[in-house]
């Protein structure tokens, strides 16, 4: 399944706002129904994805079949989990990828455009976080060649486990 892969990841416009929130809902719909408390049903609102489309924030890839198959969110600073750190990183967040494609290799492809990107734009790390409840998409990382370096308690809601890889 590899040739389907998608040829490149773009950066979002806004007319992809609605595939990109219907995506999210529709894996926190799936997440809930397997019991990962990981994304709270409605926690990021079209207007948010909006916002963020409009910072150029939003990687999207495309599957023929699919639509839009995965999408991620890159950051040059995250703060609220990584605090002031002064390291040149791409920070990825709200990686998801449409269940029909779930298997394929999209997920790795979608963190490798991502250090592709960093790369390019001087970063030395790939950093990402991931609710510490979640062992399989944890497992996933770690087979991707990210180290566990750390944890943060978000909001005293939930703890998640900080990843980073080298670029």
């Amino acid at each position: 399944m590899v040739d389907a892969l998608p040829r490149r990841v773009g950066t979002a416009t806004p007319d992809q706002v609605p595939s990109i929130h219907r995506l999210r809902r529709d894996l926190e719909e799936w997440l809930h129904a397997k019991g990962v408390r990981q994304w709270p049903r409605g926690e990021v609102s079209r207007e948010d994805v909006a916002v963020q489309v409009g910072r150029g924030e939003w990687r999207c890839a495309y599957m023929p079949g699919v639509g839009l198959a995965a999408a991620m969110r890159l950051l040059w600073s995250d703060p609220e989990f990584w605090g002031a750190d002064a390291t040149p990183a791409v920070y990825v967040h709200g990686l998801m990828v449409d269940r029909r494609a779930a298997g394929t290799g999209l997920g790795e492809y979608m963190l490798d455009c991502a250090a592709e990107i960093g790369r390019a734009a001087g970063a030395e790390v790939l950093r990402l976080d991931c609710v510490e409840s979640n062992h399989v998409l944890r497992a996933f990382y770690t087979g991707q060649g990210l180290s566990e370096v750390g944890r943060c308690d978000f909001r005293n809601l939930f703890s998640v486990t900080l990843f980073e890889k080298e670029l």
